[in-house]
């Protein structure tokens, strides 16, 4: 009784925390929605490249840059490290501007913050009568990708992770709806849902760099790397298209958008997609999107294993 009862408490201090974090984030957008778009973006960049060397994370960052790099230098690495801390800052802040920096007009590709390749793809997709599947990695601003897909009639409902937090969760769906189309969150049921989609010849769109705890064993940049088996599963179901889709961050608040043609998925002796290969072919398709610019990911995510398999794992 006196265990439930603490475990009741904790959990309420947790929340009390949870909420107080959330109503101080929500003062600090507040506080920057009343600057200019370039000034707070610029604010949030200077920021966090001088706080961010603060924080645990940031030693993981380094650290997981030294694994991918060695051949890059102590100052090299740090550079791509303060630049992730700029980078992460201005998406975290975009989240307030998505309406204004999502100014793409197909009649004016150049004129606006978004620069569109593969917009002759996104149409022809749309035009098709049958189920896709859209892969994207934390690079650029990954959250305009489903902006650009509703802009050329293309629905697709988006896979994504809530944060812990779950007031900010809420803030961050209910912003990412107003914008985005329909989403699903990644938790217990969402692969029913994903699958339901496929199944009625919906189009689906996730996230395919984070690890995945007893997930198919693949590699990253040589290394061990645990990957989710969810969209090679999903893939062999269905039989359909598979595309990769990034964003890349360019100067001056402009992004590039790019959506490149379907892969060709491996396939087994019986012709089924092969689902370790496939994952496999994922994390090479994220890692040159990461070779070519590795400030824009997510260094602070402990992706690779750094410890010995645990016995008993799963066959794929």
């Amino acid at each position: 009784m006196r265990a439930s009862a603490s475990r009741l408490w904790l959990r309420r201090l947790q929340l009390a925390e949870y909420w107080l974090i959330a109503q101080a984030a929500k003062a600090a957008i507040w506080l920057l929605r009343l600057l200019p778009m370039e000034t707070a973006l610029g604010l949030a960049d200077r920021t966090a490249r001088r706080f961010g060397p603060w924080f645990g994370r940031h030693r993981v960052a380094v650290h997981n840059l030294r694994l991918a790099f060695p051949e890059k230098s102590e100052d090299e690495i740090r550079a791509i490290a303060l630049d992730m801390w700029g980078h992460m800052a201005r998406l975290a802040t975009e989240y307030i501007y998505l309406d204004r920096l999502f100014d793409y007009d197909p009649a004016k590709p150049n004129a606006g913050h978004i620069e569109a390749i593969g917009a002759e793809r996104y149409l022809r997709i749309a035009a098709e009568r049958k189920a896709h599947i859209f892969f994207t990695a934390h690079v650029g601003n990954f959250e305009l990708i489903p902006i650009a897909a509703e802009t050329f009639g293309l629905k697709v409902t988006a896979m994504f992770r809530p944060p812990n937090n779950p007031f900010i969760a809420d803030y961050i769906l209910s912003t990412r709806k107003s914008a985005m189309g329909s989403l699903v969150a990644s938790r217990r049921g969402a692969a029913i849902a994903l699958a339901r989609i496929l199944e009625d010849g919906g189009n689906v769109g996730m996230l395919v760099d984070q690890k995945f705890s007893e997930g198919i064993p693949t590699t990253l940049f040589g290394r061990p790397a645990e990957s989710s088996p969810l969209l090679p599963k999903l893939a062999r179901q269905f039989d359909c298209d598979v595309y990769p889709v990034r964003s890349t961050r360019l100067p001056g608040n402009r992004f590039r958008l790019e959506l490149e043609e379907k892969v060709t998925l491996p396939r087994d002796a019986e012709g089924k997609v092969d689902l370790v290969a496939t994952a496999q072919l994922l994390n090479d398709v994220v890692e040159r999107w990461i070779r070519e610019d590795p400030a824009q990911w997510m260094w602070f995510h402990k992706r690779w294993n750094l410890s010995a398999p645990r016995p008993g794992r799963r066959k794929y």
